[in-house]
């Protein structure tokens, strides 16, 4: 990094400060666990009986206790592809207004989330509700370790309310799913027959005003074979957007690779996999109580305006330390 030319590749400068990131965060609460554990060894030399002192040794030792938790996610977290940055996919299930509503609240949790990590989000192509909240949003979570930490949170999630949009004020039950895959770093070997691909351009759409593009730079591209659909249209410019839906294609290609691979060993080893995908992981309850339940880890909290602000971390360690064969 000290080189002179170290900014003249960007993108490869980049990767190198992502990388030195990580290892720092694999490095430093290590190293300060170890301080801890060291001065606590002195102290208890030096304390026989002084009470201070072994007030001292005990604040040391309970300050480890979130060290030593950190370490142990740190450990969890070494999938293939855990270090990479994050696509979410989320979407309305049935239910109209409800159920978009519901899909905005998620958009917030989220965001919420990767905010408080210091990590970067950025819109690929939403489409808001005809009333109320958004129907679908596609995003990019960057950020250390944040696919990892997502893969979580992949599945059905179920909320149940008094609806504000129902007169009657009636309990109503809205679902809304969560789809993440890692993004690849762009010399990953996928090949991409750009006779397979379908291309549409279009205007974006928006709220209005000055904001609003009057080109057609909106892109979607349908990748034939598979039916995947990759749509953007944040960027003003067709050459982004195309770029950015390349980019996701890509990783939704790279994934369904993987799916065959893992699928091809599970039938050689004559194992069944549990389907994570449609089923429903995760119960958010408003009225007449309130409680968040997760239905894989049974991890549970009655703070529930916590959880929609975007504390997650209690159920997204909880599934990261089940066993591997109840995931």
């Amino acid at each position: 990094m000290a080189a002179p030319d170290f900014w003249n590749n960007q993108d490869e400068a980049n990767k190198l400060i992502k990388e030195l990131k990580g290892l720092k965060g694999a490095v430093d609460p290590l190293t300060q666990a170890e301080k801890l554990i060291t001065d606590a060894r002195e102290l208890l030399e030096l304390a026989e009986g002084d009470a201070a002192m072994e007030s001292q040794i005990e604040a040391d030792v309970q300050s480890l206790i979130p060290i030593v938790g950190k370490l142990e996610i740190q450990t969890l977290l070494a999938g293939p592809y855990d270090n990479c940055n994050a696509i979410v996919s989320l979407n309305s299930g049935a239910g109209g207004t409800e159920s978009c509503d519901w899909t905005g609240m998620l958009f917030r949790m989220y965001t919420r989330w990767a905010e408080s990590k210091g990590c970067k989000v950025e819109v690929f192509d939403i489409l808001p509700g005809e009333e109320a909240g958004i129907k679908n949003v596609s995003f990019r979570v960057e950020g250390d370790k944040v696919y990892g930490f997502l893969k979580a949170e992949k599945g059905v999630h179920r909320l149940v309310r008094i609806s504000p949009f129902d007169s009657n004020k009636r309990r109503h039950t809205s679902f809304a799913s969560f789809d993440v895959i890692p993004e690849i770093e762009d010399d990953t070997e996928v090949e991409i027959n750009p006779d397979d691909l379908k291309v549409d351009v279009f205007r974006s759409s928006g709220p209005g005003g000055q904001s609003v593009n009057t080109a057609d730079s909106a892109v979607r591209i349908t990748h034939i074979p598979t039916g995947f659909i990759t749509q953007s249209q944040v960027e003003r410019s067709q050459l982004q957007n195309k770029a950015r839906c390349m980019k996701v294609l890509k990783a939704k290609l790279f994934e369904l690779k993987q799916q065959e691979m893992d699928n091809k060993l599970a039938a050689e080893a004559g194992q069944k996999q549990k389907i994570e995908w449609g089923s429903q992981i995760r119960s958010y309850v408003m009225q007449p109580y309130q409680m968040v339940k997760d239905h894989r880890t049974d991890a549970e909290t009655g703070n529930i305006q916590k959880v929609m602000d975007g504390d997650i971390d209690m159920f997204i360690e909880a599934f990261l330390k089940m066993k591997p064969h109840d995931k």
